[in-house]
């Protein structure tokens, strides 16, 4: 069988894709006071109107402690209005429209929330200088209805899809990585155990939505990190979420946001502008040996999770989408050849918006993003490519 064209029509579970591309969820920084913005829908329609068949916005918690830090959207009734402004508006485009859900867990800010961050287990946070609570049974059960309440939300305020966080060390990857998940009873242990969270997740959002939207979930294929998740256990994830039919697609990522964040990006690692964005004290820490090993330089190549991803897709038989640096036409065709479904770029169509509009009409081969990744620290400024700024202040 020929591998299928990347620019045609496809569906994700009942939802009518207009071409097989996703821009992924990469946070905006456009919700200074948590609900949408002018410059969100901006942000949003430009790659929608760029000819992306699926827009993600990132990041919705599903609770105040969910939050990675205040400036975020917390769904419910106060930010319905804006997000139902949002999802029309990209609709009109043809496009269709993510929301990435979740619950930030340890890598939520706690200072910055006014909220107590939670994970599996207890432990310090490098983010808060606080000590991050482990979560009960009771914030569980309260966490789970929230994932069931902020689908209801998204579903009613017109959003196509619902992406579900189970990666980057969010609250569900956290019970998923052995050395973040010391717990002793139903919830830690055998992976069984750490994967209940997740399976927990799926199945309460797929009962409230039915078929009036898909589902999907970001899961990592590898942390990086001396106790995260590894390939092996991660696989076995997957194989009982693709059991329990939850779900109609798996994205592929990896990495850390808490512990190691380049294994997801790769390329250089932008130490200098990140400091520059920080706090006096959380500065002079990123000048240190041990804040310097936390922004890790990896060798870039393109599609640099394929050969993991590959791993999956040779043991299940669900939609997968791959992500990791994809730039260029030929790569998405032979992901399209190695039987993913869907592809997802985040830095190439930050640079370009119109990129995937210029790869089929045969404009463009390839993108023009060079991962240099300073793009990385203007998430709490406003997400935007350096490089674009400084070429149009050198041609005004």
């Amino acid at each position: 069988m020929s591998a299928p064209d990347v620019f045609a029509p496809t569906t994700l579970g009942p939802v009518r894709l207009r071409n097989r591309t996703v821009k992924a969820a990469t946070f905006e920084g456009r919700t200074p006071h948590g609900q949408v913005t002018d410059g969100l829908l901006d942000y949003h329609l430009a790659v929608a109107r760029g000819g992306i068949g699926l827009t993600t916005v990132a990041y919705l918690a599903v609770a105040p402690e969910g939050r990675t830090h205040r400036e975020q959207v917390v769904v419910g009734p106060a930010t319905a209005g804006g997000l139902r402004r949002l999802t029309d508006a990209v609709h009109e485009t043809g496009a269709a429209i993510a929301g990435q859900v979740g619950h930030a867990g340890p890598v939520a800010n706690g200072r910055s929330n006014g909220v107590r961050a939670l994970s599996s287990s207890r432990m310090p946070s490098p983010l808060s200088m606080q000590v991050v609570g482990a979560a009960t049974e009771r914030d569980l059960t309260r966490i789970t209805r929230a994932y069931v309440a902020a689908a209801r939300v998204l579903v009613d305020a017109g959003f196509d899809v619902l992406e579900l966080h189970m990666a980057h060390s969010y609250l569900v990857s956290s019970f998923l990585a052995p050395g973040l998940n010391r717990r002793r009873d139903r919830w830690g242990g055998s992976l069984e155990n750490r994967a209940r969270l997740a399976r927990q997740v799926a199945r309460a959002v797929r009962e409230e939505v039915g078929s009036a939207c898909a589902v999907t979930a970001k899961l990592s294929v590898s942390d990086g990190f001396r106790g995260g998740v590894t390939t092996e256990e991660s696989l076995e994830t997957a194989r009982m979420l693709e059991s329990d039919g939850h779900l109609d697609a798996l994205q592929l990522s990896g990495g850390s946001s808490l512990m190691n964040p380049m294994y997801l990006f790769r390329g250089e690692a932008p130490v200098a502008e990140f400091a520059a964005t920080m706090p006096p004290l959380v500065r002079w820490g990123m000048r240190t040996p041990v804040g310097r090993s936390f922004l890790k330089a990896y060798d870039f190549e393109e599609a640099y999770f394929r050969d993991k991803a590959l791993r999956f897709r040779s043991a299940l038989a669900m939609p997968l989408v791959l992500l990791g640096g994809i730039n260029r036409l030929e790569t998405m065709q032979q992901a399209m050849a190695d039987g993913f479904d869907l592809v997802a770029m985040g830095r190439a169509v930050l640079r370009e918006p119109d990129l995937v509009n210029r790869l089929a009409s045969g404009a463009a081969v390839g993108g023009a993003c060079v991962h240099c990744n300073r793009c990385m620290p203007t998430i709490y400024s406003g997400t935007r490519c350096p490089v674009v700024v400084e070429l149009g202040a050198t041609r005004g």
